[in-house]
């Protein structure tokens, strides 16, 4: 890692995703960033869309210096989105600590329980927990060619914000956006995440082999009416900004679960 950052008053960007360090969304929001700050990028070498927060534990890690976005030092990480930030921190890094991280921009939306299962978000979750201040980015449009343009003011806005006025500890915000139309973005809207998920199924195939081989099918349900959530914001062109945090305990059961008698 090149210490650019002690003669520079430019803040310090690490950029990751999960669709892959040669996938349109991070070169698009790699640009965005060079206009902010000094960026340096930490992506896999690979497709790790789904993989939610795992980590590799019981094998190697690469991590190899690339060429691929000019003027910017950039890895390619052969493990998850989590490894990529961890690996950024401790190793690439070093004495650094980022201004800011940010992930994405993810080809396909990652609102409500999607979140979980999501490589782009746990990446920036990674970074909360690291105790850095971090953004998800993602768009719904989940094609190899998806157009970012007409998101461009909101990622360079909201990032400007999240340096400017901070991000609280231990949160991430995950920040989805329509997918580009003949209607402009109306504005962007700070959500609740709605209470939605996936209806899934398990299509049974065969293979040339005559060996049967299964792929999850399903369909996204919102039943969530509320007009202060993630996906009413998208539905009605809204960008979407929510903040999570990685303390997944229900604090609201606690009182009830220590009425049990355990004794």
């Amino acid at each position: 890692m090149t210490d650019n950052n002690n003669t520079s008053k430019r803040p310090l960007i690490l950029v990751s995703n999960d669709d892959g360090i040669t996938a349109p969304g991070i070169g698009f929001l790699v640009q965005v960033m060079k206009e902010i700050g000094d960026v340096i990028v930490v992506a896999p070498d690979s497709p790790q869309s789904g993989m939610g927060h795992a980590i590799t534990v019981g094998n190697s890690l690469r991590l190899d210096k690339v060429n691929i976005f000019e003027g910017v030092e950039a890895y390619e990480c052969s493990g998850t989105p989590a490894d990529c930030i961890k690996l950024a921190k401790h190793y690439v890094l070093k004495e650094l600590t980022p201004d800011l991280v940010v992930s994405g921009i993810n080809h396909g939306a990652n609102t409500s329980v999607s979140v979980l299962y999501s490589g782009t978000m746990s990446a920036a979750i990674e970074a909360a927990i690291e105790g850095l201040p971090a953004i998800g980015f993602s768009l719904c449009d989940y094609r190899q060619d998806a157009d970012f343009s007409h998101v461009l003011p909101y990622v360079k806005k909201i990032a400007e914000e999240a340096l400017s006025s901070g991000v609280p500890q231990g949160v991430a915000l995950n920040v989805n956006f329509p997918i580009n139309s003949n209607t402009p973005i109306k504005g962007v809207k700070v959500c609740r995440q709605a209470n939605a998920h996936w209806q899934e199924n398990f299509d049974q195939r065969m293979d040339p082999h005559g060996r049967k081989y299964f792929w999850l099918v399903g369909d996204f349900v919102n039943k969530d009416k509320g007009e202060d959530t993630d996906e009413w914001a998208l539905s009605q062109n809204y960008a979407s900004i929510v903040p999570c945090e990685f303390d997944l305990t229900a604090h609201h059961v606690l009182s009830k679960l220590n009425n049990w008698n355990l004794d």
